[in-house]
């Protein structure tokens, strides 16, 4: 196993301990990725293999899968590497894991696609590699060409690898549009020009230079560039060629004539791209360019076949997947696709079709990209998109920002001359400004709902944009013809707007335009942020390395105040939106400093990022937190109190720019990045101890503060904000049982996800500008009402705003009559959207398990849920058979409905839990009633806190889940850094314990644990009720003489030598292995408690020897855990863990290598059935031995005591790729998809979904180090 190499030489110190740093994760959780759109520039920037594709954006490409289990496509990686425009990519025809791309900095890269990353880089090409492609049948052979040529192909590999030149393409007299090899005739390649012209050359003929120019530019020095051309996949030497105004024909490059020219509806359409469609022979698709029509031809015929329009705006490109993604049959019947066997097969008899019908349905796939950045995939036989991503921005994002009273909708500001609006929910563009702006570097929304957003722009002026009504309504032109780099919208005062510009003037003016102060700066002004205290105070950033605050109330033109310290420009300043008279600046000498404007001081300097900062963003709850963006990629967090950088994240691709979060939202962020992309974070982690206060119901005064107590130093966080002191107010007006709400409230305020459940606009307390509107109130009303499951409001209020899909989903029987009339209406809708011929069909005969079948078959759970749902209301008219059948009510049908409903919910419920959204997963299963798995799903996303508030809400049936969730939490607070030791985290631990049954073991374990002095230790022993540690010894001799051999090792560990626990546990564990019939559940408490010595008395040399026996029994003890659990990823590194130790470390347990591999081998092949799919031809059905050896282990592993929290672990985001933070797993070898854990040596790394369920089964470090895992 690769990891092993990696870190055996922790497996050969024995005794490290020392100068180990924390093993950490990052604090700042990525929880959502707007990816870029297509860039419009390059010709070759979106290609396919198999079931993948890519498109580049200006400086990375991006990698959509189609994942088979769910039929849709999912972005699996970010490639960036280049620094510079990319100008091509091409994919490998003889390797689907291979491609390669072209950039305008002279850089030529390999990539692996599965290793997600470089394995080969070609720079300083000679000229711009305009064009690139994989030569055909050549091995690793890539080519390139500049404009002009020559044409250069680059061997990669091999004995003759290098760059060489081709012979005859060169010095042509036009400028290359593209090129293309020919896939079968070795060598054959064809270029297409600017003027029209083709060249084609081929080994063995004379070379055929500027030949075939459309008739009608004969003779003319006209231009009409060629835009498409591709091979006749069944000839050798025809080719279709697209000119931009002359249309499509089809050549003979042998003849050099033209065969067929082929005639468009209207004159004015255009030719952009088109592409041959593999599985119908003589048939091909092309995209006009001026408006998204997509035609289909056949080259019998002269005349498109059909026309589709997809979009308003023209294509880009095209490409056709020559395998067009299998429709994978989800239903648990026959897997075998014989039509005969299965009732409920897809068997449905094709709709018979018109000759000219049945000659227009290619089956296939088309990757569509467009001018406006959108990229889909267009299934052309169902005529439908199966995936689209709009209108992403194409360039640098260079502004973000919230909505003042709507923390769904983020605006963003491009170099691509458009502001757009997302709803953060779905990742959609709401709206999208007219354009054509040249670079908008800054926006800020109108104060509360006036729906305007101003924007500055680098030629243009500034300009207020009427969001909803989609028109410019102001211009500024105060400033010329130079760039605005900032705008500000006062939100104390929403008439004025300030400016400020290259031309040095900081402008104050109204929001008609008439200009109220001029500030002039000796240079050019960068940034401007208005006072949140103070509506006439104004800071400014400037060229000339100052910060400059204004006082509007005078007519000076002077600054009041001027802060120097820079060693570089200064770029935004922000103020502090809880300390009065505090602001921050970032410049680009690469530090952020700390302004206190009442002491005319600096009163810190952040240093750390090494390039220029950029994005700035004070958060709004915890007075001393500030993030920063810079030109390094990445985005830091500092505690301004003593300037130490809490958290760096690595994340983005490029130059960070914008910051921002929602006051009602105070710990979700916004970022946006030089790579396009805008990316959502969780910053909740940073103030864990807030979110434990909460859940132990700690009083007011460890959750809320005033700023001076929280910017002490080394205080706690306390929140400060107007959110959590309008909670305070609406808990504290409660009568009867506040806990609930406020646990509620709270995990609104604090949870980050931007989901149904999870988040209630704050709108409701406090009215402020902008008070919700009467769908808004019932919109919060019915997300309350599902919190706390009251499920037939929600439905209700979900009727009355239209929304059905919610109202039935979420409903799983409320009333006979009330869901008849629902779902009657619905089922009318979707036969009138005819949807598919089989839905009213199936709907007639009363089909359910049909069509819930069909439904899922497609991946389409929402359906399938919904019918099972009606059928369990015996809402679906069962056709009776017989008369003499009449009295069988359909009663019967009834627990197989609701057993059909489980299902469905349970498959929808997985399918959000694998996309990372575990907190959805939940509902689904919440809808249900099902409340076994909605705590299981909460508890393996790792959303501990949220899991405590909803089991704390749903009581007794949700016991046993919170009482282990309350456990993991304990651990969380126990970790071996600086942290735990305080007094403040060690009650926090002991106050979650004391809040389930039966605690004594568990507080056993944080006594056990607990590092300190002895009088600490006592006073622990005490809060916790169990007796000091003198008396404990006396205890455990006691219990010794009477041979309670657990009760001797649980007062040993509580006592002043807690190493004499060790020999005893092992010894008695030992004994327990040696005999045949022993159990996993007979061993794991002694396990368990042993885990809990102190680290620091664990590592004392005299205990190496218990010490490496305690680990690897603890290995073993975890890999069999694991395979009850089915953590199938860890299962082979915990074996290979214990065999390593086994291997090189000196100890006598009843445990051979031989065995562990044998076991290894045996679960492997008894299991693989379970997770290959099953169409695998190299399934071997494993051997009696084999299965001997497994049903043994079984025997021993028993059953899992809690059902649900069966299957791997899955946190928010582990399906969002990482730009350019790449780490490999120590334990698997493979890159790491989404977040990172590094273990006690600061540089290996594991993935946290891995990290979490290895601590789960097996405490200690996989570095055999024995130190605690903790990465909850």
């Amino acid at each position: 196993m690769a990891w092993m190499t990696y870190i055996s030489h922790w497996f050969d110190e024995d005794d490290w301990y020392e100068g180990h740093q924390r093993a950490k994760m990052s604090q700042v959780k990525q929880v959502g990725l707007l990816a870029a759109g297509c860039q419009p520039w390059n010709k070759d920037v979106c290609a396919a293999s198999g079931d993948r594709f890519a498109y580049c954006a200006t400086l990375a490409i991006y990698i959509y899968q189609l994942d088979h289990r769910y039929n849709e496509f999912k972005l699996r990686a970010i490639m960036s590497e280049h620094k510079k425009t990319i100008t091509a990519i091409s994919w490998c025809p003889h390797n689907p894991d291979m491609f390669a791309s072209a950039s305008a900095d002279n850089l030529v890269i390999i990539w692996n696609v599965a290793e997600q990353k470089a394995v080969a880089k070609l720079d300083s090409t000679k000229g711009v590699p305009a064009s690139l492609s994989w030569c055909w049948n050549a091995g690793d052979a890539v080519a390139f060409v500049s404009h002009r040529g020559p044409l250069y192909i680059w061997t990669i590999s091999g004995p003759d690898s290098g760059v060489a030149v081709h012979k005859e393409a060169h010095s042509f007299l036009s400028d290359i549009c593209l090129f293309r090899w020919h896939p079968k005739k070795k060598g054959k390649v064809v270029f297409g020009h600017t003027d029209g012209s083709l060249s084609i050359f081929q080994p063995g003929s004379k070379s055929q230079k500027h030949v075939l120019r459309p008739e009608s530019l004969e003779g003319t020095d006209e231009e009409d560039p060629v835009t498409a051309l591709e091979w006749d996949p069944l000839s050798t030497d025809y080719l279709l060629v697209a000119n931009l105004h002359n249309g499509i024909r089809l050549v003979d490059s042998e003849s050099l004539c033209c065969i067929t020219a082929f005639n468009f509806p209207s004159a004015a359409a255009s030719v952009q791209c088109l592409a041959w469609v593999p599985s119908a022979p003589g048939m091909f698709i092309t995209g006009d360019s001026q408006v998204g029509v997509l035609r289909i031809w056949n080259v019998s015929r002269t005349t498109p076949i059909d026309n589709f329009k997809l979009k308003k705006t023209g294509f880009h490109g095209l490409h056709v997947l020559n395998s067009p993604p299998k429709k994978k049959s989800l239903s648990s019947h026959s897997p075998t696709k014989n039509h005969h066997t299965s009732s409920t097969s897809e068997a449905v008899p094709p709709p018979t079709l018109t000759p000219n019908q049945a000659f227009s349905l290619p089956p296939g796939h088309a990757v569509c990209c467009f001018m406006d950045g959108g990229v889909g995939l267009y299934d052309m036989g169902a005529k439908k998109w199966d995936f689209l991503r709009d209108l992403g921005h194409v360039e640098t994002i260079f502004d973000c920002k919230f909505k003042p009273d709507n923390p769904d909708l983020l605006a963003t500001a491009s170099f691509d001359g458009t502001i757009k609006v997302w709803d953060i929910n779905t990742l959609t563009a709401v709206y999208t400004s007219p354009g054509n702006e040249g670079v908008i570097y800054s926006l800020s929304w109108a104060p509360g709902d006036l729906n305007c957003i101003a924007g500055a722009t680098s030629r243009n002026g500034g300009f207020i944009w009427d969001v909803p009504r989609g028109k410019m309504v102001t211009r500024f032109s105060e400033h010329g013809k130079n760039g605005i780099f900032c705008i500000a919208w006062s939100h104390k005062d929403s008439k004025r707007i300030a400016t400020c510009s290259g031309d040095g003037f900081c402008i104050i003016r109204t929001i008609d335009g008439k200009v109220l102060h001029k500030y002039k700066h000796p240079a050019a002004v960068f940034g401007c942020d208005w006072s949140q205290n103070n509506k006439d105070m104004i800071a400014t950033g400037c060229e000339d390395k100052n910060v400059r605050v204004y006082y509007l109330a005078t007519s000076s033109d002077q600054p009041l105040k001027v802060f120097t310290g820079h060693t570089a420009k200064v770029f935004h300043v922000r103020w502090s939106p809880l300390r009065e008279g505090i602001l921050c600046s970032g410049s680009d000498d690469g530090t952020v400093r700390i302004w206190d404007y009442t002491q005319d001081a600096c009163i810190n300097v952040l240093s750390g990022h090494t390039a220029p900062v950029r994005g700035l963003m004070w958060n709004t709850e915890i007075p001393y937190l500030l993030i920063s963006g810079s030109w390094d990629y990445t985005i830091r967090v500092w505690d301004t109190r003593d300037g130490t950088c809490l958290d760096t994240v690595y994340d983005h691709g490029a130059d960070v720019y914008g910051l921002t979060c929602h006051p009602s939202r105070p710990f979700t962020m916004a970022s946006c990045s030089r790579d396009s992309t805008v990316r959502l974070w969780s910053l909740t982690p940073l103030i864990n101890p807030l979110q434990m206060n909460v859940l132990a119901d700690r009083s007011w005064d460890e959750i809320i503060g005033n700023t001076d107590r929280a910017v002490e130093p080394g205080a706690p966080p306390l929140l400060c904000g107007k959110v959590s002191r309008d909670i305070k107010q609406e808990v504290d007006k409660l009568i009867g049982n506040p806990r609930g709400k406020k646990l509620r409230w709270f995990s609104e305020c604090l949870s980050s996800k931007a989901q149904e459940l999870t988040t209630v606009k704050m709108s409701k307390f406090g009215g402020g500008i902008g008070a919700p509107s009467k769908e808004e109130r019932l919109k919060e009303a019915a997300k309350i009402h599902l919190r706390l499951g009251q499920i037939q409001r929600y439905c209700e209020l979900m009727v009355e705003l239209g929304e059905w899909d919610k109202a039935l989903s979420v409903a799983p029987g409320v009333s006979m009559r009330y869901w008849k009339k629902l779902m009657q209406r619905r089922a009318d809708q979707l036969i009138q959207e005819e949807n598919d011929d089989v839905i009213p069909y199936c709907i007639a005969t009363g089909d359910v398990e049909k069509l819930v079948t069909f439904f899922t078959s497609r991946g389409q759970l929402k359906e399938a849920l919904l019918v099972a749902q009606a059928a369990c209301e015996g809402n679906m008219q069962i056709l009776q058979l017989s008369a003499s059948n009449g009295s069988s009510n359909p009663d019967g049908n009834l627990e197989d409905y609701n057993e059909l409903l489980h299902r469905v919910s349970k498959e929808l419920a997985e399918w959000y839990f694998q996309d990372g959204r575990a907190v959805l997963a939940a509902c689904c299963h919440l809808a249900v009633e099902n409340i076994e798995l909605a705590m299981a799903n909460l508890i393996r996303g790792n959303e501990l806190e949220l899991a405590v508030s909803v089991g704390t809400v749903l009581g007794e049936s949700a016991a046993q889940a919170t009482h282990y969730a309350l456990e993991l939490l304990a651990r969380k607070c126990m970790t071996v850094t600086t942290c735990f030791p305080s007094l403040g985290y060690r009650d926090l631990a002991a106050d979650l314990l004391m809040m389930t049954p039966n605690n004594e073991l568990q507080l056993v374990k944080l006594c056990a644990f607990y590092p300190g002095s002895t009088a600490e230790i006592n006073d622990l022993h005490e809060k916790c009720n169990l007796p000091g540690v003198e008396e404990c010894m006396q205890l455990a001799e006691t219990a010794q003489a009477n041979g309670d051999i657990f009760e001797t090792i649980k007062y040993y560990l509580l006592s002043t030598e807690p190493e004499k626990a060790l020999p005893l546990g092992i010894q008695y564990i030992k004994e327990q292995i040696s005999s045949s019939d022993w159990t996993l559940d007979s061993v794991c408490p002694f396990l368990d408690l042993l885990s809990y010595i102190r680290t620091e008395r664990l590592v004392l040399h005299k205990c190496s020897e218990v010490r490496n026996e305690l680990l690897i029994l603890s290995g073993y003890a975890g890999a069999l855990l694991a395979i009850r659990r089915q953590y199938a990823s860890i299962v082979p590194a915990l074996y290979e863990y214990t065999s390593q130790l086994l291997k090189r470390r000196e100890v006598s347990v009843p445990l051979k290598i031989e065995q562990l591999s044998e076991e290894l081998d045996a679960w492997r092949a008894c299991t693989q059935l379970a997770n290959k799919s099953t169409d695998e031809l190299s399934y071997t059905p494993p051997s009696e031995s084999q299965r001997m050896v497994y049903s043994t282990l079984v025997s021993r592993i028993k059953e899992e005591p809690l059902k649900g929290i069966i299957g791997p672990d899955y946190v928010t985001g582990s399906n969002l790729p990482s730009h350019s933070d790449v780490h490999t797993s120590c334990l698997t070898g493979l890159r790491i998809q989404g977040p990172v854990f590094f273990l006690e040596d600061g540089k290996s790394a594991i993935s946290l979904n891995d990290a979490l369920m290895w601590a789960k089964v097996n405490p200690f470090s996989p570095l055999g180090t024995g130190i605690r895992l903790n990465p909850f």
